[in-house]
């Protein structure tokens, strides 16, 4: 049984999830009281009646329902059930309030922050017995390339958290050969070169600077090069490519300053 214990004047927010609820495991499985209480039903033991079988308890937590005596017996019954491993209690905020200090070791999910649709797929995998872990950071660079526009155009290769052992990188451009030079400042840097019509994994094709330095890439120690224009070219920096090997080289942020 899944229980949803809330106040009255939260109903808009909880019965949508509710209908959703149901529609997956079915009405009787779930406990909520505009369709599990009908006339001439006693409150109480019904009430009751749906706590006993509860596996479930959805606790939607608002300063409507933190101020229902109602609520608060519910879920402190289900609380009693829960640390004999009887029911699993899941705190969903529906508004900035504070979860109460008794509950605050169990994680809660944030209708309020993140809205119904990250919410029930965060209760459907609760009660699947699935994982709610949802990746934020997948597209974490360490390095990130900052681009200054002087009379020339430097570009600084930065690590921002911990040291990149490799410093390979290329400078994708829309100029031809006879439009841009380039300067490096930084130190140890065994290669650099124009490399002409380097197809990349976009489906496009640019020419490239590249650049490898025979040290580390860290946050005090990043890589410097400048780009100069020629024949009164405008320099076109597409994208930043870093490199793991001399066949791996993949996109990284670019920041301008």
């Amino acid at each position: 049984m899944i229980f949803l214990s809330h106040n009255k004047k939260d109903k808009p927010i909880v019965e949508p999830i509710a209908i959703r609820l149901s529609t997956i495991f079915g009405a009787n499985n779930v406990f909520y009281d505009s369709w599990s209480i009908q006339p001439g039903d006693g409150i109480i033991d019904k009430m009751n009646e749906g706590l006993e079988k509860v596996k479930f308890f959805l606790l939607f937590i608002s300063t409507n329902s933190l101020s229902s005596n109602m609520v608060k017996l519910e879920w402190q019954n289900a609380l009693m059930k829960a640390t004999h491993g009887k029911c699993k209690i899941i705190p969903i905020r529906v508004d900035g309030s504070l979860i109460p200090a008794i509950l605050m070791q169990t994680l809660y999910l944030d209708l309020y922050t993140n809205g119904i649709e990250v919410v029930l797929k965060q209760i459907l995998d609760v009660i699947g017995g699935n994982s709610t872990f949802n990746p934020k950071y997948a597209h974490f660079s360490n390095v990130e390339a900052l681009i200054e526009t002087r009379e020339t155009i430097r570009v600084t290769f930065q690590a921002k958290h911990f040291m990149e052992p490799t410093s390979m990188y290329a400078i994708c451009v829309k100029n031809t050969k006879d439009e841009v030079s380039y300067r490096v400042i930084s130190d140890n840097v065994v290669e650099i070169g124009f490399n002409e019509n380097i197809h990349i994994s976009n489906g496009e094709t640019y020419n490239a600077i590249y650049i490898h330095a025979l040290r580390a890439t860290t946050p005090q120690n990043p890589v410097i090069v400048d780009l100069i224009p020629k024949n009164n070219a405008k320099i076109q920096v597409e994208m930043v490519l870093k490199g793991e090997n001399n066949h791996d080289f993949h996109s990284i942020p670019i920041k301008y300053h």
